[in-house]
């Protein structure tokens, strides 16, 4: 399907925009709760690991998103999706799916990937 090639740079940003997204709806979530969430119904900013978390995924989210300082954004937060997931997924089985760890391995190879490929199209800094 060599005729979608033309078009990878904006699939790229797509992808980027989106996971950024979905993202940052975590740390949203998780301090000003919304969208409510039952499980981060009591996470204060200052709360360890939770609270960190969701100032890190505001934070990078945004950035992510934007395409500002996408990849260093990227790369630190697959690193913290590999924590959360090594921290609160797999001490409780070693399949992701059974863990409830599923995204936390999706997000942690897509930032990952971002990290590499940079922000496609539509980013502030292409860097």
């Amino acid at each position: 399907m060599e005729f979608l090639g033309k078009y990878s740079q904006q699939a790229i940003a797509l992808l980027r925009i989106v996971a950024g997204l979905l993202f940052l709806e975590h740390g949203t979530s998780k301090l000003f709760h919304f969208p409510m969430f039952e499980m981060y119904a009591s996470v204060r900013p200052t709360d360890w690991p939770e609270g960190y978390a969701g100032i890190l995924e505001l934070v990078l989210g945004v950035l992510i998103v934007i395409g500002l300082f996408s990849r260093v954004a990227a790369f630190i937060a697959s690193g913290e999706m590999a924590v959360a997931y090594f921290m609160a997924h797999a001490p409780s089985s070693f399949f992701p799916l059974q863990n409830r760890g599923d995204s936390a391995v999706l997000y942690c190879f897509v930032f990952f990937t971002l990290a590499f490929i940079g922000p496609g199209s539509f980013a502030l800094n292409k860097k």
